[in-house]
């Protein structure tokens, strides 16, 4: 076992030979859109995320559902596994099976397993002081989630935001793959916040986080205006109250997104600081268009993120 769940990594790291481990995961959600296909699509994509943040590739995939099937029209689960089935085709992976339960709320997921050289896997507990860290997709899409469902939203940036979750984060891991990356996760449930406490604590090194930096998807700031901030985002912010620092005077709705609960988040890259401007390029040239520098690594004390406005 390369990595299992001492530092609460992404996915597990299974060592077969010298040159080939296991990457192994599980997850599912509930619906966070309306359109059955679009939460298939968003669901798988959430899932094979794990894969990618340990620097692996996605080679078989397991559907998991729970379903109505006695009160709801199979319809549905049709277009969910349709899109399910299309973001796992788009990462290069076969399906291979899967499970389903009956249940009354709609879930659905996937079990991944990728591979990866053992000598390059990722985890999040690699950062080193000096380390700049980027983040490939914007934040909110945990608020957002709210305001659709609230139908306090336009549709162009519900299109944004439904298209954001549905990304795979393929193209980012091959792109950081040609560099010195030393540690890595991707952004979900736990918040920016959350995660790069994470990474903190694994790596014993203090984090700061630019909060002005950090990329946001469009009307995020109206819909945390009109409180449309979900459950879980307060919750990661009182998880995580008493290990942040505050630099500067922080906006409180910035405070808001930086916690939010995210789906299909984007990775969160620590790497060499010389070296971090040119993975931004390389990321925004290659399709990653929002990938931004949004924090810095520092040497002690070990578990504590700092929040200042800009870097």
């Amino acid at each position: 076992m390369l990595v299992g769940r001492e530092t609460s990594d992404d996915a597990g790291v299974y060592r077969l030979s010298e040159d080939t481990a296991l990457v192994q995961t599980v997850d599912f959600i509930t619906p966070v859109v309306n359109d059955p296909y679009d939460f298939g699509r968003i669901a798988a994509a959430n899932s094979l995320s794990d894969v990618y943040a340990m620097g692996g590739r996605p080679v078989t995939a397991m559907n998991v559902v729970c379903f109505p099937v006695k009160t709801m029209d199979k319809a549905v689960l049709r277009e969910i596994l349709r899109g399910g089935l299309e973001k796992v085709h788009e990462a290069g992976a076969a399906l291979v099976g899967g499970h389903s339960v009956e249940d009354p709320e709609i879930k659905y997921g996937l079990s991944v397993t990728g591979l990866v050289h053992p000598d390059r896997v990722l985890t999040n507990a690699g950062a080193r002081p000096g380390d700049a860290l980027i983040l490939t997709k914007p934040l909110g899409t945990g608020v957002l989630a709210t305001a659709i469902k609230a139908g306090l939203i336009s549709d162009e940036a519900q299109v944004r935001a439904v298209e954001t979750m549905a990304t795979l984060n393929r193209k980012a891991a091959e792109i950081m793959a040609a560099y010195p990356v030393n540690a890595c996760t991707d952004v979900t449930g736990f918040g920016l916040l959350g995660h790069t406490l994470e990474m903190a604590r694994g790596s014993k090194v203090g984090i700061t986080i630019f909060a002005e930096d950090v990329p946001l998807l469009p009307e995020v700031l109206d819909s945390v205006q009109m409180g449309l901030v979900p459950a879980g985002s307060f919750s990661n912010r009182n998880f995580c109250a008493h290990q942040i620092r505050h630099a500067d005077a922080i906006d409180p709705m910035l405070l808001d997104i930086v916690a939010d609960a995210q789906t299909s988040g984007g990775l969160l890259i620590s790497l060499p600081e010389d070296r971090a401007a040119a993975l931004v390029e390389d990321l925004k040239a290659g399709g990653v268009t929002d990938a931004a520098i949004i924090g810095r690594a520092a040497a002690g004390p070990g578990g504590f993120i700092e929040l200042a406005r800009r870097r």
